[in-house]
């Protein structure tokens, strides 16, 4: 595609920086939809000066725009041709929030669980903005505008389009208007262009409402989640014509929306969540009106799909409380007095056992509980996306609506259609509400396959039409449903969007394809048209899936990204430490898969795609952490992607030098340990930077110093190693290296509990290789370390370095392929995960702290779990747990490279910075990480980071186990 160049000099000339990149324009060529359209260029508007200079020079030039916040529309309707204008970097600010009247002023791109919580902190957990969808952590609000989103308690609350006070826009022809309860005005009365505007269109909206006040009554607003088309009903004389609502869910097709005032509601008190189970879905769709009944907050629904991949990628333990059954209702209900919300909830039950389809349910009163169930509700797009029974499936009929009544019908006649054309459809959503959302398991990648979509879709809004429903119940029309319409609107309606789009855009610039004039529902699809190739990789990739697929395990892997973003979320979980540091979507494990599944599309060839400088600058910032492989939804595992990647792109090119000074480490190590007293003596002179320097290292971080075998020795020489082992300690590289006294901490942790300990000291996992990309030497390593460890013994082997744990656990099998080094994988524990099980299996471990600030390792909770480590001091009797569940920033070679260090301690800044400063000197520090205790030392000289086995050394005095070193 080639950039146009006159809008983009355009916008050039007025100062506003323009990104043209194919890297750029790879990663917005995307959103959470099937559809893939490349934009001409991206820019990140500051102001609303930036915006008008814009779109004044995209009017000029025929270039379309494309309004876009999160980026996560399922429906294609954040994605075009021309400039897409991404508000979430910039203009993102949170004016003010006027308690008295319950109104926020906001940029479009706040994200909307900022607002809520900023909402609660001023008014003091009185209001709260009220629209919740489960993509609320990253969604904006022009996005909610643009679709109407509703979320899960819209039960109560309604669509966005119910909390809009006024919206300030720009138009395709530069007005600045604001759109209100009553018409629309100028922004600024000063602005003679935008006084005209606005009174020209405020006489055109009304004489189109006036023309058509028979089929706007009777067509539109006729169910709660009728979210289809452009909601003129609120242009009727009867809904005050508030043109600001009519303007929500027009999908930037009629505007620009530059600024919001946004109605908030009372926070909800004393909430409780009654969990539900049945047979199926439709069954659970019959009790909807019983439930209704309750005055619930929400009504959301899953099925048993959902449930096990979650199980799946996360742990049994990462779904707790759910009753029994194959179908699940989540039902919030609330009130002024726990007690009446806890007799509604039993009452609640008691009515449902009655009617005869409740296979068993409860009250869910516990916060954490609570908060895990609603993680697998809200997760229910990614997850289901490559469900744990196999296969994929895809959005495009994820939305519809139907009146809550009509819902169990609906579903019934859905599941018959699904048989019809061979599909099979993943069930979740806003039962409460009668919108389901339903991943469905088309084949997307063939001709045929593209077929049955268009066939499905076209009987789907029949069927959804049969019903009373609404093609969309959210997320907007889009590329997704905006073909089909005229199957839900008579041709007065559809004529009368068109005016009505007409009149805001006459140029047609603003997000062209959706609503009016769209784009055919099988065209732009991101699937079609991607090469058959073979990708030979290190890493076996999901063989059998990629397989069932019909693709390559490489191009399978990639694409396992769909768009839900969960990686841009500014809290809760660890990914993605390096969106969080930068706000920017290339950094996002988002944007990186985004530039990888064009590296596949685009590349004219296999070798081409793997020298990709825009995949290599796009994987930089990676800090090869491993938490998306468990937070995102989807199960993304970019550090692996980036390994794989980096051991082809370095086939033909000069490595940089850390790949040497940190990638080759256990080599080094073994000669440092010989020679560790001149190397300390060296590196405690000035020479210690000309060094750092020479290995590509940063001289801001102090090295640490290096140990020598004799101290291991001694470590060790106690260990009585006679008898058949009952535990395998392995002492990695990093340990030997640079801690060995965690080494005999360990050891006689392991001998404390009675079991006989033996320790592999000769032994790598090949870790710093894989992380650098140099998976040949990797596969060596670890081939010869699987050939020690699989000795035909089921022993566990408890490794000491989280990260070498991981490294044997899964990285070991799925670079080897083989029996063996799966045995070992099974065997592999963490220090902490057997900590757990050794004080689980009676052990009586030494006294410890009440109370522990914890630096949650990355690769450990991607790996054996995220509450791991929490676990573990629980069975301690650790009471009082501040963790840091966040990447220390370090990240292995990552922190250490000159290049990284800044973005390194921001990264410190999001999670271990915070918990260090809430907690005082005399707390012990947990870092069993030992990159981590190198960024506690960073961060708080004086404090000293320990491993959990030197928490628990029972032959340590108290006071070594402090905090301070």
């Amino acid at each position: 595609m080639t950039v146009p160049l006159e809008v983009i000099s355009r916008i050039k000339a007025v100062g506003i920086p323009v990104e043209t990149s194919l890297l750029r324009r790879a990663a917005y060529s995307y959103d959470a939809s099937n559809y893939r359209v490349p934009p001409v260029a991206v820019v990140f508007p500051s102001s609303v000066d930036d915006v008008v200079a814009v779109v004044e020079a995209c009017a000029v030039t025929g270039t379309p725009v494309v309004s876009r916040g999160g980026g996560t529309s399922m429906a294609g309707n954040a994605i075009g041709p021309g400039i897409v204008l991404d508000f979430s970097r910039h203009m993102n600010r949170i004016h003010t929030i006027d308690d008295a009247a319950g109104v926020a002023d906001v940029d479009p791109g706040v994200v909307l669980s900022v607002l809520s919580r900023e909402a609660e902190h001023v008014t003091g957990g009185v209001l709260t903005f009220a629209p919740d969808p489960s993509s609320k952590t990253r969604a904006t609000v022009g996005g909610a505008v643009g679709n109407d989103a509703c979320g899960n308690h819209s039960v109560r609350y309604g669509r966005t389009s119910d909390h809009v006070v006024e919206l300030d826009v720009v138009t395709s022809d530069g007005a600045r208007l604001t759109a209100f309860a009553g018409g629309v005005r100028a922004t600024d009365p000063g602005d003679a262009h935008s006084v005209a505007r606005a009174s020209t269109l405020g006489e055109k909206l009304k004489g189109l409402a006036q023309a058509n006040l028979g089929p706007l009554r009777t067509e539109l607003g006729r169910i709660q989640r009728q979210v289809s088309g452009y909601h003129l009903s609120h242009l009727l004389p009867e809904k005050g014509f508030n043109v600001a609502r009519a303007l929500v869910g027009s999908e930037g097709t009629c505007a620009v929306v530059v600024r919001a005032r946004m109605k908030l509601v009372p926070k909800a008190s004393n909430p409780l969540l009654v969990c539900l189970g049945y047979a199926d879905v439709v069954d659970a769709a019959r009790d909807i009106p019983t439930i209704l009944e309750f005055g619930p907050a929400a009504v959301e629904g899953i099925d048993q799909a959902i449930v096990d991949t979650m199980r799946l990628r996360r742990g049994a333990d990462s779904v707790l409380g759910l009753p029994e059954g194959k179908a699940f209702l989540y039902v919030d209900l609330d009130g002024e007095q726990p007690e009446e919300v806890s007799a509604d909830a039993a009452r609640l039950l008691e009515r449902l056992k009655a009617d005869g389809r409740l296979v068993d349910g409860r009250a869910v009163p516990h916060p954490a509980e609570r908060a895990t169930l609603w993680r697998v509700r809200e997760d229910g797009a990614g997850l289901s996306s490559r469900p744990a029974s196999g296969g994929e499936s895809w959005p495009g009929w994820e939305d519809s609506a139907v009146p809550p009544g009509s819902l169990a019908d609906y579903l019934a006649d859905f599941r018959v259609l699904l048989d019809e054309h061979g599909l099979t459809g993943i069930m979740y959503g806003h039962f409460g509400a009668g919108c389901m959302h339903i991943r469905i398991t088309y084949d997307l990648r063939t001709e045929a396959g593209r077929k049955v979509y268009r066939e499905f879709t076209a009987a789907a809004a029949a069927l959804v039409v049969r019903h009373g429903g609404s093609l969309s119940g959210e997320h907007g029309d889009g590329r997704a449903r905006s073909e089909f319409l005229p199957v839900m609107y008579t041709p007065p309606v559809i004529a009368a969007f068109e005016a009505y789009r007409r009149y805001w855009d006459g140029s047609g610039l603003l997000n062209p394809g959706s609503i009016t004039e769209p784009d055919p529902i099988d065209a732009n699809l991101a699937l079609a048209g991607i090469p058959d190739r073979e990708w030979r990789t290190h890493f076996a990739l999901s063989p059998v899936e990629a397989h069932d697929a019909r693709t390559d395990p490489w191009v399978h892997a990639v694409q396992a990204c769909i768009g839900v973003g969960r990686c841009r979320s500014d809290s809760g979980g660890v990914m993605c430490p390096s969106f969080r540091a930068t706000g920017d979507e290339k950094d996002s494990t988002r944007g990186r898969s985004r530039v990888l599944q064009d590296m596949v599309r685009g590349s004219r060839s296999i070798d081409e795609g793997w020298q990709s400088e825009d995949v290599r600058a796009a994987l930089d910032l990676c800090l090869a952490c491993k938490a998306c492989s468990h937070d995102c939804p989807a199960g993304v595992d970019m550090a692996t992607y980036k390994a794989e990647f980096f051991s082809h792109y370095y086939e033909a090119r000069r490595r940089p030098m850390s790949h040497f000074s940190l990638g080759w480490l256990p080599r080094w190590l073994k000669l440092t340990a010989y020679i560790s007293p001149l190397v300390n003596a060296v590196l405690a002179t000035p020479l210690s930077k000309a060094v750092a320097r020479l290995g590509g290292l940063t001289t801001e971080r102090a090295l640490p110093r290096f140990a020598s075998r004799r101290m291991l020795r001694e470590q060790l020489a106690p260990l009585n190693g006679s008898g058949p082992a009952d535990v395998v300690l392995f002492v990695d590289s990093f340990t030997k290296g640079f801690r060995p006294e965690v080494a005999g901490a360990a050891a006689r942790v392991a001998a404390d509990t009675g079991r006989q300990v033996t320790c592999e000291t000769d032994a790598c996992c090949g870790l710093t290789w894989i992380s650098t990309g140099q998976l040949d030497t990797a596969r060596k390593t670890l081939s010869r370390t699987v050939t020690k460890l699989d000795d035909g013994t089921d022993t566990p082997i408890v490794v000491i370095e989280p990260s070498c744990a991981a490294a044997l656990k899964k990285e070991a099998p799925e670079l080897l392929g083989t029996e063996a080094a799966q045995r070992v994988s099974s065997r592999i524990r963490s220090f902490a995960e057997a900590v757990k099980e050794w004080a689980d299996g009676g052990w009586d471990p030494p006294a410890v702290p009440s109370s522990v600030t914890v630096q949650t390792h990355c690769h450990e909770y991607s790996t054996f779990g995220a509450a791991v480590q929490r676990k573990a001091l629980a069975a301690l009797g650790v009471d009082d747990v501040v963790e840091a569940t966040g990447c220390c920033g370090v990240a292995g070679n990552f922190g250490f490279e000159a290049e990284h260090y800044d973005i390194s301690m921001k990264v410190a800044q999001q999670a271990l910075a915070p918990a260090l400063a809430s907690t005082g000197p005399g707390v012990p520090v947990l870092a069993d990480g030992f990159s981590c205790t190198i960024q506690v030392k960073q961060l708080a000289p004086g404090r000293r980071g320990l491993h959990i086995a030197e928490l628990i050394d029972p032959a340590a005095e108290r006071d070594v186990r402090g905090a301070n070193d």
